[in-house]
């Protein structure tokens, strides 16, 4: 993980208004001018929280510094959707070119949604991206910075941890075509690999430890490789106190790059190990 500050097209004077945050408020209209600025070109996809270069998670700082800074420059305001009343600091997003949004789904300001997103009744929130053709499924939440590649499934329930605090924290990523299943929780940095089928359930954070059953070999914590099927699971550690079952990530099957499973096909396998999407 690296810093994309310095290729950023967010301006440096962020980096300048960081240093002083403690000074800002709502009075200082220069300094929200450069903010609102800021957090626009992320809610147009134009700057990115973090995204993949050379296969490594490359964090841009002063965007999140940005939407920190948004929290210290905007002021509390009301505002209605029908009957629903709100008081907050961070507006609702108000532009959805190609993008399908079901009544219920909600979206902040400074999230980017690619064409071809659909949007069931759902939470995304400041700093995410979410790229063509993913859907967001009911329930299913995208938190702050989080990055959400192309075709990929979150369904129902799911839920995609943010992150703006600590400053150098990474966000969680999802790669292309992963399909992530009902109530799972992908948090603290994790990573879904692209084309990975995460079965329902699922628990992964950055420091849970994912084994290959066909080997019982540990691979990268919070990490889930390509192009496999993974499931929860618990490993027994020995304590003082007695034996008991901690939690992680079990590499089930591993399927060929650009392979697709039909859906009975993928549920006679999650089947055999007691889980499903």
């Amino acid at each position: 993980m690296s810093d994309v500050s310095t290729s950023t097209p967010i301006s440096p004077a962020i980096d300048q208004l960081w240093e002083r945050r403690a000074e800002l408020s709502p009075a200082d209209v220069d300094a929200r001018h450069l903010v609102v600025g800021a957090v626009d070109l992320l809610d147009k996809g134009e700057a990115r929280a973090a995204r993949l270069v050379d296969g490594e998670v490359v964090v841009d700082e002063r965007a999140k510094r940005a939407i920190l800074l948004a929290f210290k420059v905007l002021g509390m305001a009301r505002s209605q959707v029908g009957d629903f009343h709100h008081h907050d600091r961070v507006p609702l997003k108000s532009s959805f070119d190609g993008v399908r949004v079901v009544p219920g789904a909600i979206a902040r300001w400074g999230a980017y949604l690619a064409p071809g997103v659909v949007l069931m009744p759902s939470f995304t929130n400041i700093g995410a991206y979410v790229d063509a053709g993913t859907m967001v499924d009911t329930w299913a939440t995208v938190g702050s910075c989080a990055q959400i590649g192309q075709n990929v499934h979150l369904s129902g329930g799911v839920g995609i941890g943010g992150v703006l605090e600590p400053p150098n924290a990474v966000p969680v990523v999802i790669e292309d075509e992963a399909l992530i299943g009902s109530r799972s929780m992908i948090v603290e940095g994790a990573r879904v690999g692209q084309g990975a089928v995460v079965g329902a359930g699922t628990i992964l954070s950055g420091t849970i430890p994912v084994i290959d059953v066909e080997t019982g070999e540990e691979l990268a914590r919070g990490r889930i490789p390509d192009w496999c099927v993974a499931v929860g699971g618990t490993r027994q550690k020995e304590y003082p106190g007695g034996t008991f079952g901690l939690p992680c990530v079990l590499v089930i099957k591993r399927l060929k790059p650009g392979q697709r499973h039909d859906k009975a096909a993928l549920n006679e396998v999650l089947r055999e190990h007691g889980v499903n999407t």
